[in-house]
């Protein structure tokens, strides 16, 4: 069987960025999916459950009702490695097209106050499975240390 092209990224060398992990058409419909890369891997320590599920909770709520970008959301949810994210638009996207957005997307989680959306029984399959503190710290972090000051290192993966 061949690599899927997700494990054929350098990860030794992958730093926290903004990456076009893969550009699908489907019936001439186009779909980019991003790789929100949080944590260098196998470098820095993978993000628990808990924040990483409030950033889904939260990413998705922000996109979903982004006036601008709302109609071309397909996915977001966390990676298995626990390194970062995965975002799912429509459209033939690069990385720069998309940075002004999933910045805004973490500053609304670092400044995010009040209960977290979704996040109850009743729509949550694990709902107590939450931290909105370390999820709010992440977000500060990724947007201080990669997005306020992004540079093509990390939108392009490395060799």
């Amino acid at each position: 069987m061949e690599k899927i092209t997700s494990f054929t990224i350098n990860h030794l060398d992958l730093e926290p960025g903004v990456y076009v992990s893969r550009v699908d058409n489907y019936a001439g419909a186009y779909i980019t999916t991003f790789d929100l890369r949080m944590t260098a891997p196998n470098r820095e320590p993978v993000m628990n459950t808990a924040e990483l599920h409030t950033i889904e909770h939260l990413a998705a709520t922000y996109l979903r009702n982004n006036e601008e970008w709302a109609d071309k959301v397909v996915y977001f949810g966390p990676m298995g490695c626990r390194t970062g994210c995965y975002m799912l638009l429509a459209g033939e996207l690069t990385s720069r097209d998309v940075v002004p957005l999933v910045t805004g997307m973490f500053e609304f989680i670092r400044d995010f106050e009040g209960d977290i959306p979704g996040a109850a029984a009743r729509d949550c399959g694990n709902y107590l499975d939450q931290n909105l503190d370390m999820a709010k710290w992440l977000a500060k972090r990724y947007l201080d240390n990669t997005l306020y000051n992004i540079t093509e290192k990390h939108l392009v993966y490395p060799e």
